[in-house]
């Protein structure tokens, strides 16, 4: 048993509490550096151990608790999913020791030139195989994950008026846009056609889908805020991304193919995949605002005018009128203000 020297970029409190874990663990630790980290706190380590690679993530329990992460992991194992398997765990210090999947992330291999449609194509059957077993599957569990709800969703849409429209207009905005702001989006979300609740990873994108060591389908990794909700919001995660753009013809073939795949009414999910499209656009502005405003991370901001992009397409489907409408009232200037419809009044 033992535990590696770190570099001094790395040894922090953390880092220290880490070092003297590692040497009541078993096996023998050598090579440790940092990996990366994060928008969270959590970051990740690698190191070998007895001579194979590992990856450790390091997640102070007062601030990302990994139960979480440990409980949807073998979930997803279950239900026939490719989490980096857990070779070792401690809750309580924060500390877990996961499978090394290695460096290929879909985003990786996009940048080397590997083909778009393929891969979109991996990622789909994964949720489509996610999605076909999770309804009745015996793994699902008691009590059950937090539902994604109108209340959750509405909770996450005012990140956007909390934090990015008084980036915009340089001041908080008053109790009537806020409530409007509420009203627009509980209507919106209210009038959805039900659909069977499904397993939600939340940030189902190519920085977090692992080409695995096998080299095969496709690896998860992010997964610890999974609740219960639409099957559509994974999908516009995928598609409707917010760090890269996606091929047109690549989105319209990786929806008609899940689509293929499910028995979802297509009408129904085309409305939900609209709908969460639109509040997630809103959710992730407000948050890269609050990265840059709040905690001193400016470089997600590059990354709005997509964003910008994607509502203004999203706000112009008449299921999200009452939210396109606020945004008129309210914003007219911003850049994700969509034109007012021709023969309406301004």
């Amino acid at each position: 048993m033992g535990a590696p020297d770190m570099t001094a970029a790395t040894e922090d409190a953390r880092a220290a509490a880490l070092r003297d874990w590692l040497k009541g663990r078993p096996g023998r630790f050598e090579g440790l550096e940092l990996l990366r980290a994060d928008a969270s706190f959590r970051r990740y380590f690698r190191a070998r151990r007895d001579g194979e690679p590992v990856v450790i993530m390091d997640a102070p329990p007062e601030r990302e608790p990994v139960d979480a992460f440990l409980r949807i992991a073998r979930l997803l194992q279950a239900l026939g999913q490719r989490p980096p398997r857990i070779h070792d765990e401690d809750p309580q210090a924060g500390f877990v020791v996961l499978e090394d999947l290695g460096d290929r992330t879909f985003t990786r291999a996009l940048a080397d030139g590997e083909d778009e449609s393929a891969l979109y194509q991996r990622a789909i059957d994964r949720l489509v195989e996610l999605h076909r077993a999770w309804p009745g599957h015996p793994a699902q569990e008691t009590p059950p994950l937090p539902a994604y709800d109108t209340a959750r969703l509405l909770d996450e849409a005012r990140l956007f008026i909390d934090w990015h429209v008084p980036d915009i207009t340089r001041e908080p905005p008053g109790d009537a846009a806020r409530s409007a702001w509420e009203t627009a989006w509980t209507r919106t979300l209210e009038a959805l056609p039900p659909l069977t609740p499904v397993l939600v990873l939340r940030d189902f994108h190519v920085d977090n889908l692992m080409i695995p060591p096998e080299g095969t389908g496709c690896a998860l990794l992010d997964f610890q805020d999974a609740v219960l909700g639409s099957p559509a919001y994974d999908v516009v995660s995928l598609l409707e991304d917010a760090r890269r753009d996606v091929s047109p013809a690549v989105v319209q073939e990786a929806l008609a193919r899940y689509l293929r795949g499910t028995t979802w009414s297509q009408e129904a999910f085309r409305a939900h995949y609209r709908v969460l499209g639109a509040q997630r656009a809103t959710k992730i502005l407000g948050i890269f605002t609050r990265l840059h405003r709040r905690d001193g991370k400016p470089d997600y901001r590059r990354h709005e005018p997509r964003l910008h992009r994607l509502l203004r397409r999203g706000l112009a489907h008449p299921e999200l009128s009452p939210v396109a409408d606020w945004m008129r009232q309210h914003l007219p200037q911003n850049p994700a203000t969509p034109a007012t419809p021709a023969g309406n009044p301004p």
